[in-house]
Parts: C-alpha cells; structure tokens; sequence
C-alpha cells in the first residue's frame, strides 16, 4: 500500500485527466457531430437540455482535463450528469443498470470526488501558481547531466 500512496497525486491527476477527456468528447461528439456523433437525436441550437448540457461537457471537460478551476467546474458537470439521471434515465427503472443511466452515474460520481480531492500536482493551475509564486525571477532546475562530476 505504500507503493500506492507515494503515487497518488499521480493517480489523481491521470483519473482527472481520463474523465475531463471523455467528459468532453460527449459533448464534442453532440456539439459537432464527430467522434460517431451524439447519442440520440441532435439537439438544435440553444435547445434547452441537450444543447446546453452539450456546452457543459465541452466546457467542463475541458476545465477538468487540464486542471484550470478544476473544483468549480468537476461540481457543475458532477451536478448536469445528476440532473441528466434523475430526470432522463431514473423513471425508465430504480437502477442505472436497468435504465441506461450508468455513464451518467459514474461521471456524476467521478466529478463529485474530483470535486472532493481537487485536481492533484498536474494541472495547468498549479503551474500557473507555481509561476505566480515566482514573480519575475526566471525558475532554472539542474539536471542531473548539469552537476559537476568529482574527481
């Protein structure tokens, strides 16, 4: 288990990167009919939930996958794939299994612990952070190569 702990922000920020990629190819897929298109009928312009529950995964997805407002963006889509199962998939059966509603339960589950855990050490935000910190100064890291070998 130590194995395991020592690479958790690294499993972290994977998982992140897994869901906002897929999360966003929904709505990539809905928005612009690519990637085998959306699932069901396309929904028009600004057609009220589709279209926009669309923007939100492209949106959102994309916030989540590079780690820009991760939390705020992880809670928005954890929320929309909430919505989508209890209004869309919950009266065609009790269980996700039996009303289709699987993908929107485990993004709805997934959002919600990236939303716990935050977006772990690869992100965008914490890099532009880290520069923040730094001001104006230019950051140099050595390299192994770069030491002076001992004689």
């Amino acid at each position: 288990m130590e194995a395991l702990d020592k690479r958790r922000e690294h499993v972290i920020a994977l998982f992140r990167i897994v869901v906002g990629l897929l999360f966003a190819c929904h709505g990539v897929a809905t928005l612009f009919d690519v990637l085998g298109g959306p699932h069901g009928p396309a929904p028009d312009f600004a057609a009220w939930p589709g279209w926009w529950a669309a923007v939100v995964q492209l949106v959102g997805g994309t916030l989540v996958l590079g780690g820009v407002a991760t939390r705020a963006a992880a809670v928005l889509c954890s929320g929309s794939m909430a919505y989508a199962y209890f209004v869309e998939h919950q009266p065609g059966g009790l269980f996700p299994i039996e009303n289709g509603g699987e993908s929107a339960a485990l993004f709805c589950w997934s959002f919600l612990l990236l939303a716990a855990v935050g977006p772990g050490r690869w992100s965008l935000a914490s890099r532009l952070h880290s520069r923040r910190d730094d001001g104006d100064r230019r950051v140099t890291r050595t390299l192994p190569s770069d030491r002076a070998t001992p004689m």
